[in-house]
């Protein structure tokens, strides 16, 4: 009796790991470290959406955790159990950028993070009011040069990435911008708008609107290469402006989940990614599908925070 107890012991403890490593689970929780509506939210949603068709015996639950600039939400996918009952939609601000922004996060985000794949990328527009009368980059840059300091430029907030591309578009052409943030997309737009801003880089979805009726001029993309959507704007680069800026997202996982799992959700993901439904809403919002490994992921952390890191410190930025 004791050699067949001893048997089965060793049966289950061989069946119950594997059982961990299941995809998915009964109900699994994608988090979103920013609200309800917000773009990596409407990420998420697809996401979820296609998951549950694919699999009906499991519940997929929207979480969001907004604050800290997207730390909140990022840490609470961090300190999760890492068996996929919890993943995640982040951006470049939590996993990367704000490691150099902010003095101590409660996360360390190559530790305690595991990259499952880049879901999507998306392009900035860069767009002037129109009482400027520029309409190419270099026509903009030297209006900056004459008058050091006259204009001003709206973002999402500080060390936003539409605070970051203005400041590397300052010191990469050395010109002098006057920054002012706001709480959203859609107020920097309507200070633009208005004009009591006269410039900003704002995804493109917040701009071409208002361009599309002539109330702001875009003069250049962000991506390093032209965006299918805004095909006939240049990019920075092309325009003479080393400055790149990807508003991409992408789908990670606690630190320590097994990679036997994580390739199972990245099959999932990448699959759910390339149906034709999901392309088609992603591209109302000027979003191309990426989907790819986790260690290009990681390749594209890694570079985001590289990419930063120097314009952040020539431009002594922080938030705490």
């Amino acid at each position: 009796m004791r050699v067949a107890a001893l048997i089965l012991a060793a049966i289950i403890g061989v069946i119950t790991p594997a059982k961990a490593q299941d995809w998915p689970a009964k109900t699994v929780r994608i988090v979103v470290p920013f609200g309800p509506g917000s773009t990596p939210d409407i990420v998420a949603r697809l996401l979820a959406e296609q998951l549950q068709a694919k699999y009906p015996g499991s519940a997929f639950v929207i979480e969001n955790k907004p604050g800290a600039s997207g730390n909140t939400g990022t840490d609470a996918v961090a300190k999760a159990t890492p068996d996929g009952t919890t993943i995640g939609v982040s951006i470049g601000g939590p996993l990367a950028i704000n490691t150099i922004l902010f003095s101590k996060l409660p996360y360390d985000p190559k530790k305690d993070i595991a990259p499952i794949t880049q879901l999507v990328t998306m392009p900035s527009a860069l767009a002037v009011h129109p009482d400027l009368g520029v309409k190419t980059v270099a026509d903009l840059i030297a209006l900056l040069k004459k008058e050091p300091g006259k204009y001003n430029f709206g973002s999402i907030g500080n060390g936003s990435l539409s605070h970051l591309t203005m400041e590397a578009i300052a010191q990469k052409s050395g010109a002098q911008l006057v920054h002012v943030p706001y709480p959203s997309s859609p107020a920097a737009m309507t200070a633009l708008v208005r004009g009591d801003v006269h410039l900003a880089a704002l995804p493109a979805i917040a701009v071409t609107p208002q361009s599309d009726v002539g109330k702001v001029t875009i003069i250049a993309v962000t991506l390093p290469k032209r965006s299918p959507f805004l095909s006939n704007i240049p990019t920075l680069k092309e325009s003479g402006v080393d400055v790149e800026a990807d508003t991409w997202m992408g789908l990670i996982a606690p630190g320590g989940t097994p990679p036997a799992l994580i390739a199972a959700i990245n099959k999932d993901v990448v699959e759910a990614l390339q149906a034709r439904a999901v392309r088609d809403k992603l591209a109302t919002q000027y979003m191309e599908p990426v989907g790819n490994s986790p260690d290009a992921f990681r390749a594209v952390i890694d570079n985001e925070a590289a990419r930063w890191s120097p314009i952040i410190k020539a431009g002594n930025i922080k938030i705490n």
